[in-house]
């Protein structure tokens, strides 16, 4: 899923200079050459959730791994693959390793949990050569925990994991009217759009109740929800909407959220964790604004007032009053949505990522080089 929704440029041009291995935890070894990719993949069993057997099973899969095919570089990406690999990858003697941090699970959590996440996350650091983080805020954050040093860790570009295609997602009004009349949505109506994993940690349960309230004095109001319900979210979400249900709609995962984009009129995200948030940004290439909480990472990716709104993680009440405020608000909306997209193809531009991560992994590489030819024989 992270290679698809957000690696597929950067590979495609990896491809074209480095022999390119994915592991990622799929038995589905038809998935890269349906995207295109021209890059091998290695199945290893790395579950999202904390299963000490399962995680010393995959360690010692991705150390044999590393040890047999001497890779010269290994880079991951989400934070038990980071822990697994970045360890795995010192211990096999691979001699440039990266992870990017792209949000931490421990940031909403507290007492022994968020110790212990936090510790895997330093231990990460520890094993890695560089860091790297898709925000600069994200990257503050990390340093007054005291999770990376000054110095250590650093964004490509303005930030963000991939930037966005700007040819991809646009403004598209065929697909703004077919997708709509799927949905058996009015050409009228306003229409709040998530996407992403249905998880408590994103706020789900936040726009719930705020889409309810707003719902009750906007009765062209519709709330789209496009991705995996992970957390088995949906009936509770029915629960707290049961007032308008008849107006809610869920799509489940989605290969096409431009799609969805292109149909709605302001996305929301009111997470309470995350390092950037690109389909903040993709939505923006699209011409909507966002309405998002103010957290580390979407300040990066949403100008308060300028491409979007910011609340309180947590303040459903307040996520309710502004998305009321530009929902009541068209000549608003549209201008923040303008300016969101002007934002989105000046700043976050994938081509710009792509060659920020390509000079990484050159830079990187002659380093390494470098300072083995230095070295006595």
């Amino acid at each position: 899923m992270t290679v698809s929704a957000f690696l597929q440029d950067q590979i495609r041009a990896l491809c074209r200079t480095y022999e390119v291995t994915i592991v990622a935890n799929t038995d589905d070894r038809g998935s890269l050459r349906r995207l295109n990719l021209d890059a091998e993949l290695v199945p290893v069993a790395i579950s999202r959730d904390i299963d000490l057997r399962r995680d010393v099973l995959a360690l010692l899969d991705l150390y044999l791994l590393f040890r047999k095919r001497k890779f010269n570089l290994v880079h991951s990406i989400t934070p038990k693959a980071g822990l697994l690999s970045m360890t795995a990858g010192k211990l096999a003697g691979i001699p440039v390793r990266i992870h990017t941090f792209t949000g931490q699970v421990w940031a909403a959590r507290s007492g022994a949990t968020r110790y212990l996440l936090k510790r895997a996350d330093k231990v990460t650091v520890f094993c890695a050569t560089r860091v790297l983080t898709d925000s600069q805020s994200q990257l503050q954050f990390l340093i007054a925990e005291g999770v990376v040093g000054v110095g250590q860790c650093r964004v490509l570009a303005n930030g963000s994991l991939c930037g966005v295609d700007p040819c991809r997602f646009r403004p598209n009004a065929a697909a703004r009217l077919r997708v709509r009349d799927e949905c058996s949505i009015p050409e009228d109506a306003s229409v709040f759009l998530f996407v992403g994993r249905l998880k408590k940690d994103k706020g789900v349960l936040d726009l719930a109740r705020a889409f309810a309230q707003v719902a009750r004095q906007r009765r062209n109001a519709y709330l789209l929800w496009a991705g995996p319900d992970e957390d088995r979210m949906e009936g509770e979400i029915r629960s707290l909407c049961s007032s308008c249900a008849e107006r809610v709609r869920f799509t489940g995962r989605t290969r096409f959220p431009e799609q969805y984009m292109a149909a709605a009129d302001i996305i929301c995200l009111p997470s309470y964790r995350e390092g950037f948030g690109n389909v903040v940004i993709e939505a923006a290439a699209a011409g909507i604004p966002a309405i998002a909480s103010r957290i580390y990472g979407l300040t990066d990716a949403v100008e308060d007032g300028a491409t979007g709104c910011l609340h309180q993680a947590g303040n459903w009440e307040e996520l309710a009053q502004a998305m009321e405020s530009l929902a009541a608000n068209d000549s608003l909306r549209l201008q923040l949505g303008l300016q969101a997209r002007a934002r989105a193809s000046r700043d976050f531009a994938q081509q710009s990522l792509t060659e920020a991560w390509l000079a990484f992994y050159v830079e990187q590489l002659a380093a390494e080089a470098a300072s083995a030819a230095a070295l006595p024989v």
